[in-house]
């Protein structure tokens, strides 16, 4: 299992072999043993396999190739709408407004979304998560028909590698471990390592070589302002009101 999780990679180029909806039932069946919050399970998957919706979100997600190519796309949501409903039977309503159960609901989805990763991976099914749904969301929740309170987070593809690509190397476990309290003054020497391995990573790879530290490309990424109208978008879905 460590050697599995060490040797992940996404994949973007798929055969036409099929998934069944059998395959695909038991991937979800064992991403559902993800562990959730209060046992909220504050998420919903949608199975796109209507040809052209499948189009549709290609093209709004930017994503075409992967989604056009894949044997399944999938939409992965937050969602508190089936709680609502569970609320409602007891006469009650829930605090959908709130920060913490909008962090509980993207956090069940996550951790849904790895599981089902980790159980296609253990099939020799190759996967891509498709962060590129948040880049309209709004047109997607009306293509799928999303009501209040479901939140398309992220689009995952998945089916048999046509090509796999090397692991790309993650940052040293110094970086991330702390011990006992935080300490940032180790960074500037860690980030210089790493930055030479990433430059190695890139410059060796089989494909879409090039010239760039790991540091460079963060800063290039997170110095701009990106899908700033999620805010609103959440809101509108009921979330982040409280």
């Amino acid at each position: 299992m460590i050697e599995l999780l060490k040797s992940h990679a996404s994949v973007r180029k798929y055969t036409d072999e099929p998934v069944t909806d059998e395959q695909l039932h038991e991937l979800i069946e064992a991403a559902q043993s993800a562990a959730s919050s209060h046992f909220v399970q504050a998420y919903s998957i949608i199975d796109v396999t209507d040809a052209d919706k499948r189009e549709q979100l290609a093209e709004l997600s930017k994503n075409p190739v992967q989604i056009k190519g894949a044997a399944r796309a999938l939409v992965f949501c937050a969602d508190l709408k089936r709680l609502d409903y569970a609320a409602k039977k007891h006469g009650k309503t829930i605090e959908a407004g709130t920060t913490e159960n909008f962090m509980v609901t993207v956090i069940d989805t996550a951790l849904l979304a790895q599981n089902f990763v980790v159980a296609a991976e253990s099939k020799g099914y190759g996967i891509c998560y498709i962060g590129g749904v948040r880049n309209n969301p709004e047109p997607i929740s009306k293509l799928l028909h999303l009501p209040e309170h479901v939140i398309p987070m992220f689009g995952l593809t998945f089916g048999v590698p046509a090509q796999t690509n090397e692991v790309k190397p993650r940052l040293p476990v110094g970086a991330i471990l702390h011990t006992n309290e935080y300490n940032e003054t180790k960074y500037e020497t860690l980030l210089d390592e790493y930055d030479d391995v990433i430059r190695d990573y890139y410059a060796s790879r089989s494909t879409n070589n090039k010239s760039a530290g790991w540091t460079e490309g963060m800063a290039d990424y997170l110095s701009e302002p990106r899908r700033a109208y999620m805010l609103d978008f959440i809101k509108s879905k009921g979330f982040l009101q409280k």
